[in-house]
């Protein structure tokens, strides 16, 4: 099951003691912010998370699986993440 972002929202509220509304708003500016950073082009580094990369990809060949015919994808950007060690030695930690 995949974290929502309301459960985001629900958890640190309570944690923070704030209401849900003031924590769906810190939430929401937070994502704003990466995602401007992002379509910016730059990358973003969080410590201890990890960093999320704004890479080219070439344009490519492919073909259309309806009809089988070849076609040239555009160039386009994509974003990547690369974990941080401390996030992987939490994620690989035997319980």
């Amino acid at each position: 099951m995949a974290l929502t972002k309301q459960a985001i929202i629900e958890e640190i509220s309570e944690k923070n003691n704030c209401s849900p509304s003031e924590a769906k708003d810190t939430i929401k500016h937070f994502l704003e912010i990466m995602k401007s950073t992002l379509a910016s082009g730059e990358d973003i580094m969080i410590s201890g998370f990890g960093k999320f990369c704004v890479n080219d990809k070439a344009p490519r060949k492919g073909r259309n699986p309806a009809t089988g015919e070849d076609m040239v994808l555009d160039k386009r950007k994509v974003v990547t993440f690369k974990c941080a060690g401390k996030l992987k030695d939490k994620i690989n930690e035997t319980k």
